[in-house]
């Protein structure tokens, strides 16, 4: 970071420095609170309480960030704020019940525990594998079942197998060793269980899919003049837009105070916009498979180091980039630069308004343009791919981009199985839904806002519709949290609408925003009573809504690993507090269900999840009415005038 950088005063919000997580995590371990060993989990901004932030008129606020520790011998989870530079110590919270998320070199201990395990390697001989050089171990999150090692306080994980078919093999999860899981304590590297069961021959044929040779003519992005946005230390400008961009270690990306410039208005609409939680579960009754219950933000950390990815130019994005680096800390507290962390660029979204009129022989037309805003996370076999779209029509738009590999279980030869798919001959992929909660700090135009649900619904037929064909929408306001608990409704075009009784349109009513889910996949499917479901309640709902509450930050949690469930949303609306005119917080779950199919073999086309704010009243007209046309590749015009002759014409016209 530039000296200019230091040298002025930075906003309340502005991404930490190397400079600044390394004398946090420094300040941490030399405090006296923790043990000088203790492992650095990760640390992120403190950020200052919101009325700060809004309230800031340049004066410096105290840079606080918030260190999170483990130590080993103790089984204790704390979190340490620190002030920077000075390393003054304001707080440290004990959580010697919660498991942090899994530090990266715990991935590796672990997955070298279990291949020198003696029953493990006997297993493996037994299935013909025994260079265990080329057994690939993926220590997963044990969750939590109720089981009496659920309760013993143990840091566990539980490991599945893959032969690599050599030492540059792409993909091992082609050769899954079936019937053989093992629970591990993390802290220890104990085998506290092995279960062997029925010997399935491994899959022999390769996965691979690193030779592709078929080339598509070159597409070029070229923008003469360079991009039309701007960066300044977090603060991003793009036509009417402006927001803050960060990244954080357990959500990935987030953004802040996204603002719409109307005029002379600067208006907000959101606070704070970030994935609060996801989580994965399987429906397979299968050893290798019922336990898999993935939490990716809060057990393992989408903005960790080695699960978000450096992003690379022409493959991952495409256009005029810009990248923005990420600051990251390894269990040593030591910090590194993740370069290409975020990538920020625009895009032509075709035709954004257009009309032809066919009596004078007039046609406008303008092009839609996208800010995209984006970052990728790979978590074992799968990728995420989270992307912010702003739009010139005041859109906001959130699509998760999932591809990867599938997990996948063997399948002995002339058998079949349940609650999966076959993909290859040898292979299954299992039923799997992935769910996720995104947290959306409301701002429109100011904190105080109210929702509403909307439903199209048809008008009975009778004096006021005497031909049938009358429908309309109800607005129903929601008006505590437990009343807030929704589910979507596609036959009824269910959204929900977010206003300010405050702040009127040209046309006397509130100004708002509607929230709408664009791809409506179901909410989770797992028993009421199943231990996914304690553990996962968010999932259970398309919408919770709740007022703003400091620390309220994760819909399942701060620390969801091997949680027995209960935290976050469902410990926090159990007081059904008011939500109408007051800074309301929305908690959106969106989802696909995975049923898999040989094309998603041997990686998976992209998959699509997400939601969009749309205003409703926000504006008093189309916001984008005033941009000016553009030029047509060809020369000429993008919009034609008519023939003075024609003036006269009568006009007319249908829709």
């Amino acid at each position: 970071m530039s000296s200019a950088v230091h040298a002025r005063v930075r906003h309340p919000l502005a991404p930490l420095t190397e400079e600044e997580a390394g004398a946090a995590c420094r300040a941490a371990l030399a405090s006296g609170a923790v043990e000088p060993s203790a492992r650095i989990v990760y640390c992120a901004l403190a950020e200052p309480a919101k009325q700060a932030v809004l309230g800031w008129a340049g004066t410096p606020l105290p840079r606080e960030v918030t260190v999170v520790t483990y130590e080993k011998g103790l089984g204790r989870t704390s979190v340490l704020t620190v002030v920077v530079p000075g390393g003054e110590l304001v707080s440290c919270v004990y959580a010697p019940a919660a498991q942090p998320p899994i530090m990266l070199e715990e991935w590796h201990a672990n997955a070298e525990a279990v291949r020198q395990d003696p029953g493990f390697q006997a297993a493996c001989a037994r299935r013909g594998v025994t260079d265990m050089s080329l057994v690939q171990i993926d220590p997963w999150p044990a969750g939590n079942f109720g089981l009496p090692v659920d309760q013993e306080g143990r840091r566990l994980a539980r490991c599945v197998a893959y032969v690599l078919d050599g030492p540059d093999d792409t993909n091992p999860y082609a050769h899954p060793i079936e019937d053989l899981v093992v629970l591990l304590d993390r802290d220890t590297g104990e085998i506290i269980e092995l279960q062997d069961g029925e010997v399935i021959p491994v899959p022999c044929a390769s996965g691979r899919y690193d030779s592709g040779t078929r080339e598509l003519a070159p597409l070029q992005i070229v923008q003469p003049n360079g991009p039309g946005f701007s960066v300044d230390d977090g603060a991003l400008s793009w036509g009417p837009w402006q927001l803050r961009v960060n990244l954080h270690p357990i959500e990935g990306l987030v953004l802040h105070e996204i603002c719409y410039s109307d005029g002379e208005r600067v208006r907000p609409i959101v606070y704070r916009a970030s994935l609060s939680e996801m989580v994965v579960p399987y429906g397979s009754p299968y050893l290798n498979h019922w336990w898999k219950n993935a939490f990716d933000c809060g057990e393992v950390g989408l903005g960790m180091a080695g699960v978000a990815n450096s992003l690379t130019l022409g493959c991952d994005c495409l256009g005029e980039i810009v990248y923005l680096d990420a600051v990251i800390v390894n269990e040593d507290g030591v910090p590194a630069t993740l370069r290409n962390a975020i990538c920020v660029h625009e895009e032509d979204d075709g035709i954004l308004w257009r009309h032809a009129d066919m009596t004078a022989g007039t046609s406008e037309v303008r092009r839609s343009r996208r800010l995209v805003v984006s970052f990728i996370a790979t978590i074992g076999n799968y990728e995420y791919g989270f992307y912010w779209y702003f739009y010139l029509d005041g859109t906001i738009q959130v699509e998760v981009k999932l591809t990867g590999i599938i997990q996948t279980q063997a399948v002995a030869p002339g058998r079949s199985v349940v609650y999966a798919n076959m993909v290859t001959p040898e292979l299954a992929g299992p039923h799997h839904q992935h769910l996720f909660n995104f947290r959306l700090d409301m701002c429109v135009d100011g904190p105080v806002n109210s929702i509403y649900e909307v439903d199209a619904v048809p008008v009975p037929a009778g004096r006021g519709n005497p031909y049938g064909n009358v429908f309309t929408a109800t607005a129903t306001l929601l008006e505590s949290e437990a009343q807030a608990q929704r589910l979507a409704a596609p036959d009824k075009g269910r959204h929900w609408k977010i206003v300010n009784h405050g702040s009127r349109n040209a046309v006397g009513e509130p100004v708002g925003y509607k929230l709408v889910p664009t791809h409506v996949g179901p909410a989770l499917l797992a028993d009421q009573e199943a231990a996914i479901t304690r553990r996962a309640a968010f999932a259970t709902k398309h919408l919770w809504v709740t007022p703003f509450g400091k620390g309220e930050r994760r819909a399942a949690g701060d620390f969801p690993n091997q949680s027995p469930g209960g935290a976050g949303l469902p410990a926090w609306t159990v007081a059904d507090r008011p939500i109408v005119n007051t800074n309301i917080v929305l908690w959106c779950t969106v989802s696909t269900q995975h049923f898999c199919r040989p094309e998603d073999w041997p990686v998976m086309p992209v998959e699509r999840t997400g939601f969009m704010l749309k205003p409703v009243g926000f504006f008093d007209r189309n916001p984008a009415i005033d941009l000016a046309p553009a030029q047509p590749a060809q020369g000429g015009h993008c919009h034609t005038k008519p023939d003075p002759q024609d003036l006269d014409r009568p006009r007319g016209g249908t829709t």
